[in-house]
């Protein structure tokens, strides 16, 4: 597939979609402070960014609401009081997980929302779950993404049923999710194509959300835009899930459109993110994740090992190993 753009010109198409509290939300169970979440909305604003993904609509009949902070939540009250009316061009997403949220009950109309995109995360095997919430929440007026997970471990043939579903559903966007940061720019160009086969055989638009486990989520997100690709997710110092993600400031040095400005975000950095750091929340790049991801398997293994200050880091890839051979 030919590549599209050059490193001196912009393409107006692309959108950046900072889920620095929902991803970043799952190394301290969202329990960020308001001053942290309305400096980031602020912040966004300033950088110019398309969407601010303001955590997940989890269902409180699963998860204990005192064990989390309320971004798990996302209810409609609690992002108004940080966005009010939102009167800008920043869109508010959410994440609703297949299997975890109670979209009926917790998803109400746009028109009465502050929420304007729903993002449905799904794995290839509960894709009809996932398309029955992306059907509810475009009837009820919201743009709708599905996100396919862990897509390093799915073969072909089921990959490519899943995108003709998708493509012949009425959601807007596709994602291509690096799970376990385990694929190469290689990988990323031959996934970008096909996804973007369907998305110009359905009219649909796609996305990357990338993690950092071997350093890649940066490259892995900008070798998908020169094939195509649309939306790019990224979080603010590459806050996330174990090795974290493509982070906020490197994209928006990359992009070439002047509405993008990084200063706002390194002053966000300057100001919060050193902050958390300093009072012990952990995550980035470190040798566990590399490990799990360089063997494809899920960061759990990992996030128990750096939780437990371990350093025994070949004992762990044994471990791995061993898991492996099951």
């Amino acid at each position: 597939m030919k590549k599209k753009g050059d490193l001196v010109s912009f393409r107006p198409d692309i959108k950046v979609v900072d889920c620095t509290l929902r991803d970043g939300g799952l190394v301290n169970n969202f329990f960020f402070s308001e001053e942290f979440v309305k400096d980031l909305y602020l912040t966004n604003l300033k950088a110019g960014i398309d969407y601010m993904e303001f955590g997940y609509k989890a269902n409180k009949d699963l998860f204990d609401a005192d064990k989390f902070g309320k971004w798990k939540f996302c209810s409609d009250e609690d992002i108004r009081a940080v966005v009010g009316e939102n009167d800008t061009k920043l869109k508010i997403s959410v994440m609703a997980d297949v299997g975890r949220t109670n979209f009926q009950r917790d998803i109400c109309n746009k028109s009465d929302s502050p929420i304007d995109m729903i993002r449905v995360a799904t794995y290839i095997h509960t894709i009809p779950a996932a398309l029955e919430i992306v059907e509810y929440c475009h009837n009820k007026g919201y743009e709708t993404t599905i996100n396919i997970m862990a897509v390093s471990k799915s073969n072909d043939s089921d990959l490519d049923d899943a995108l003709e579903l998708i493509g012949r559903s009425c959601v807007d966007i596709i994602y291509v999710v690096d799970s376990y940061g385990s694929l190469y720019p290689e990988q990323m160009r031959r996934l970008a194509s096909k996804y973007l086969e369907c998305a110009e055989k359905y009219n649909k638009i796609i996305g990357i959300h990338a993690h950092n486990n071997q350093q890649l989520a940066f490259a892995n997100t900008i070798e998908t835009l020169t094939m195509g690709v649309s939306y790019l997710d990224s979080t603010v110092s590459s806050m996330g899930r174990g090795a974290g993600n493509c982070p906020t400031e490197l994209l928006l040095g990359f992009l070439k459109n002047p509405k993008y400005k990084i200063t706002p975000v390194l002053k966000f950095i300057e100001k919060h993110i050193t902050r958390l750091k300093e009072e012990g929340v952990v995550w980035g790049y470190d040798i566990p994740y590399l490990l799990t991801g360089r063997l494809n398997q899920h960061p759990r293994d990992a996030i128990q090992f750096t939780a437990d200050k371990r350093t025994d880091y070949a004992a762990f890839l044994q471990h791995l190993y061993d898991k492996d051979s099951f």
